[in-house]
Order: C-alpha cells, then structure tokens, then sequence
C-alpha cells in the first residue's frame, strides 16, 4: 500500500512538473511574441507626421558704406517679397524606447526632434546700388540668412507649431493602446501613462 502510494505522489509530481514546464514555455512564448509585436508596431507607425503651412515675408534690405569718412557713403538697398512653404514632421523612426519583457514594462526614452523645411520663393524689387557699393553674393546670403531666421520665429509663434505637437501627441498615444491592450505598462517622461489623457510634450 505504502509503495503504491508512493507511485501514486511520484506521479503527480512529474505530471505537475512537466505541466509547470509547459505552462512557463507558452508564457514565455506569449511575452515575446508581444515584445515582437510592440516592437514591429511602433517602427510601422506613422513614420512622419507633418503640418504644413504658407508664409508672407516683406523684407527691405539696405546696407552703406562709408567712401571717405561719415559725410560720403555708398548705399544699396533691395524690397524683397518671399513667399514660403513650410513644413514640419517629426520621425517617429527615431524613437528610442526600452522594452522590460519581466515587468511587461515599455519606456519611452526620448522623441525626435522637430523638423522644419522652409522653401522660400524670393522676388526682388526696387534693387538700387552705387557705383562703388555694388550687390554681391555676400548680400544675397545675408538676405537669405535673416529671412530664414525671421520665419522660423514665425513657425514657433504661429499654431502650426502648436498643430504639429498636437499630431506627434496623437501618435504617441497609439502607444498607449497597444500596451494597454497587451496588458502592459506605458512609461513616458519617467511616469506611467493611466490614459491617453496622460500624454504632454515638454518645452
């Protein structure tokens, strides 16, 4: 009796072991096959967003030049009509993540950059120089220089900014639903994101 017992309790311990094993390999299985599919997800998402806009720029240009002394200069000056397109993007490529397959855990380490493409058209008018003051490549550059900086300050005051971070928001928060819907936790800027709602971008 006490041997048939023993076979007994000996059996239901390799029975319950070979189960455990079983049970562990399709967990296992299962956490990455998820980790593969949040992985596949977020290098397919939206690999660009972008908001695209139209400038206005009316920019004059002047520059003197002294000949001899204060009381003699040589001046030229140029009106310079630029109308601009422009567009910002953000590549979503280039979000580094860390994934914590024991803690079902995916952190969101850093987001890209903005991009911002201008491709200005620039008209000339009245473009009058001195003799001994003539236009050279130099003050085409200059111009092109200082519009170039005065649309930017436009682009980040304007609501295509503000547009463009609401759409990067929009995609992170895809994110967010995949995670949820794998049971896992979604950490951005070091704390766990609840809902959608949790979403911010920092200055």
């Amino acid at each position: 009796m006490k041997r048939f017992l023993a076979g007994v309790l000996i059996t239901l311990a390799v029975v319950f072991i070979i189960r455990s094993c079983k049970d562990e390999k399709a967990s296992k299985a299962i956490l990455e096959e998820n980790s593969m599919l949040i992985q596949t997800q977020i290098e397919n998402v939206s690999k660009l967003i972008v908001t695209e806009g139209h400038f206005a720029e009316v920019y004059n240009y002047k520059d003197s030049k002294e000949l001899f002394g204060p009381l003699l200069t040589a001046d030229k000056k140029a009106l310079v009509v630029v109308n601009a397109d422009v567009s910002i993007s953000y590549d979503l490529s280039k979000v580094t993540f860390e994934l914590d397959e024991p803690n079902k855990t995916l952190k969101i380490t850093g987001i890209p950059e903005p991009e911002i493409k201008l491709n200005p058209d620039f008209e000339y008018y009245d473009v009058t120089a001195d003799y001994l003051n003539q236009f050279d490549a130099g003050d085409y550059n200059t111009i092109k220089r200082n519009i170039r900086n005065s649309l930017l300050k436009k682009v980040e005051a304007s609501t295509l900014w503000t547009n463009a971070k609401n759409r990067l928001l929009s995609e992170l928060q895809k994110f967010y639903v995949l995670t949820n819907s794998l049971g896992w936790t979604l950490v951005y800027q070091d704390r766990s994101i609840e809902s959608a709602a949790d979403f911010t971008i920092l200055p």
